[in-house]
């Protein structure tokens, strides 16, 4: 059996906390994985093995899965996914590490007891639902902002959140382990990998206009320092759009959503609509 990869959303009770859920399995042979930052946290529960946790990246992370592993997962939104971690999400960017206490055993215990993955990840899923996983409103109105539609000036935004700029930095790097110009660089990314997944464009310069990059070198330079790749190396021979064979419309279906909604308000109409409406119906 070859490596496969199923993302779906998450329950109704985590909407809002949780991007998207998954299950991973591999094959015959160990699978080396690129992690990419999301500016969010991500739990990665090995079926018979210790629950772990992805830190807040600023970078890829680079694992090897061994042969024959099954993996349910859970992708968090940025700042949802700290009350986890036990301490700020600053001490643990760039960092995997076990989960431990009360938490570790619930899920470790979800996961050994189900039937299946499906189960598992379910599982997984109800005990997040029952958890006190409620995230700093300045922050999650923060993301809200600096989600790449949106188009944000950092300057302004402690002004508009009534907060001063050491306030607003203080808070975003205790829940999502990195300051608000690094949160809305990772973001921009994000939003460009959901419009390469959608299909939008005739090339990268498309997709780095639309994203707010200057231009497709820039985005080539932000690929590489975020990823240690270039968009090509990343996605395939055509780096406009997704072609390693997984189907992440789940993962990326609320950012082209916030594109379909941006462009709705304006009237506008055009190949990104069309992309964005048609991908959020799937």
């Amino acid at each position: 059996m070859e490596q496969t990869y199923d993302e779906s959303a998450p329950v109704p009770a985590l909407t809002g906390l949780v991007r998207t859920v998954w299950i991973q399995r591999t094959g015959a042979r160990p699978y080396p994985q690129r992690d990419l930052p999301t500016g969010g946290v991500e739990l990665h529960c090995p079926v018979g093995g210790v629950p772990r946790l992805i830190g807040p990246l600023t970078r890829a992370h680079l694992q090897v899965i061994p042969p024959r592993t099954t993996i349910v997962g859970v992708r968090f939104l940025p700042g949802a996914g700290t009350p986890l971690l036990g301490v700020p999400a600053d001490e643990l960017v760039d960092c995997a590490v076990d989960l431990w206490g009360p938490a570790a055993d619930a899920i470790g215990s979800a996961v050994a007891v189900a039937p299946s993955p499906q189960a598992a990840l379910l599982g997984v899923q109800r005990y997040l639902a029952g958890q006190e996983l409620r995230p700093d409103p300045v922050v999650a109105e923060l993301v809200r902002r600096l989600m790449p539609w949106e188009r944000t000036g950092i300057a302004s935004l402690a002004d508009e959140l009534a907060l001063s700029e050491s306030q607003l930095r203080r808070r975003c790097l205790t829940a999502t382990g990195v300051g608000p110009k690094a949160l809305q660089r990772t973001l921009r990314f994000q939003g460009y990998l959901a419009l390469a997944q959608a299909g939008f464009g005739s090339g990268l310069s498309d997709l780095a206009a639309e994203t707010g990059y200057a231009d497709h070198a820039h985005l080539t330079r932000e690929c590489v320092r975020l990823t240690g790749v270039t968009p090509r190396d990343l996605l395939g021979d055509k780096a406009d759009r997704c072609d390693c064979g997984h189907d992440h419309s789940a993962s990326y279906r609320p950012f082209l959503a916030g594109w379909y909604a941006r462009f709705v308000q304006a009237r506008r109409g055009g190949p990104l609509l069309a992309s964005a409406h048609g991908t959020d119906r799937s």
